[in-house]
């Protein structure tokens, strides 16, 4: 442990029972900058989820997809998540809220009420502060602080070593944790998260933009009639006529976002049910704000989500840069996981970080993936590929795992992105691969 996490305050714990499962709730004080103690600390939050009778099982740790999403909160009837009873008979999970989420130090906006109209303002510790410190606080949120949150959590529990399960984002991470701490590690589970390594985010959005072209048509292909929907639709947007519940005005750019529902399993289904409201009914208002992804509820998610891409270099707003003519001139070509600079100016909870964006997009970001220590990392990992997946692409996800002296991968074309909260089975399957019980 290093000299500056001696300084920090104890570990605050709490225990409770719920429905056959034993929750020790964990709150530490760890640095916002691991370089350097002395530039204030946070809170981070874990909670050590333990089946009946699993007291002295080894622990896994659970990263969330994101970034800017806390940890799922567990109950057994029902299951949820999904794959909590299975892991449970082998392990007992750590949920770990990631640093600016849930009950850790969250970065959120503050919803007022001013003259009549709902507005945002930044809250928690990026109150009064001008957007150059704003900026400066967001740079830590990112997967090589949260790993070193890990470390902290790890030593609190005394555990030599523990397993990770990382599932998008929380993959990405992983693979960071692999890069820095492999000797923490008895082993690492990824869905959905091989990210790219050695390569740009402007390569990846490039390719991330071609799988939604493809999505796209595919869809049209199972509903047609929804593309004169989605067509006007988009007019009624150019028209200022589409708004959400809190007043907001949905452009054009923001609306072909619901495509990232395309890139789920059942999200088409979803979409299409979405599209069949009357466009000036409250229903179809209220839905269109739960089916557009970057809401304010979690705004690290719309702010650093580029970053998660960016290794070394800047972003630049690069899912605005590298959308294809073909897409900027066909309205009913949806997007993924594509942030355009402008939602920062309509959305009324993002506003306050809208200078904020701007700087971190111009930021050049220290590297978090590591070929040579990849390379080098004695662990096994066991990693499902998403064989058509939206948000990290097929290519690139196997470059990476060939990186990996010992990645055991399923490419499996039976679910999308989502696959671990859809069946049991996902994490069943990359168990046994971990535990050598099974091979693809």
């Amino acid at each position: 442990m290093s000299e500056g996490r001696h300084s920090l305050e104890p570990v605050r714990t709490t225990k409770n029972t719920l429905a056959g499962l034993t929750l020790t709730d964990i709150t530490l004080d760890a640095p916002l900058d691991h370089a350097d103690p002395d530039a204030g600390t946070i809170e981070v939050f874990a909670r050590v989820v333990t089946g009946e009778g699993g007291g002295d099982k080894p622990y896994l740790v659970f990263l969330q997809g994101g970034p800017g999403s806390e940890a799922p909160r567990p109950t057994l009837v029902p299951a949820s998540p999904p794959w909590l009873p299975r892991v449970l008979e082998e392990y007992q999970v750590v949920m770990l809220d990631q640093r600016g989420t849930g009950r850790s130090t969250p970065v959120s906006s503050r919803v007022v009420s001013r003259n009549g109209r709902v507005e945002a303002e930044v809250g928690g510790p990026l109150t009064g502060l001008a957007a150059p410190d704003q900026a400066a606080y967001l740079t830590h949120m990112r997967a090589d602080e949260i790993v070193n949150d890990c470390e902290l959590v790890r030593e609190a529990l005394g555990a030599p070593t523990w397993t990770v399960l990382g599932q998008s984002f929380g993959g990405f991470t992983t693979l960071h944790y692999l890069s820095v701490h492999p000797e923490s590690l008895a082993g690492a589970l990824i869905t959905g998260g091989l990210s790219a390594v050695r390569h740009s985010a402007d390569d990846v959005y490039a390719d991330t933009w071609r799988i939604m072209i493809d999505k796209s048509e595919a869809y049209y292909r199972r509903f047609p009639d929804d593309r004169d929907r989605v067509r006007r639709l988009s007019e009624l947007c150019a028209q200022g006529r589409v708004s959400l519940p809190n007043g907001d005005l949905v452009s054009s750019d923001r609306f072909r976002t619901v495509g990232h529902r395309l890139g789920m399993q059942g999200g088409a289904e979803q979409l299409h049910y979405l599209l069949e409201l009357d466009p000036e009914s409250s229903a179809f208002s209220h839905d269109l704000a739960a089916a557009l992804p970057f809401a304010g509820r979690n705004p690290v998610y719309a702010v650093l989500h580029e970053s998660s891409y960016a290794d070394g270099v800047a972003t630049r707003w690069s899912a605005d840069r590298t959308m294809p003519d073909r897409v900027r001139s066909d309205v009913t070509l949806l997007g993924g996981e594509h942030i355009h600079r402008t939602l920062f100016a309509e959305d009324s909870e993002l506003m306050p970080f809208a200078a904020a964006a701007d700087l971190l997009a111009d930021h050049e970001w220290n590297q978090l993936y590591f070929p040579e220590r990849l390379a080098q990392a004695d662990v096994p990992v066991a990693a499902a590929v998403y064989h058509a997946d939206a948000y990290v692409p097929l290519g690139f996800s196997l470059e990476t795992a060939a990186l990996l002296p010992d990645c055991r991968t399923w490419v499996t074309s039976e679910y999308e992105h989502n696959g671990l909260r859809m069946s049991p089975g996902v994490i069943d399957h990359l168990i046994g691969l971990l535990k050598g019980r099974r091979w693809l």
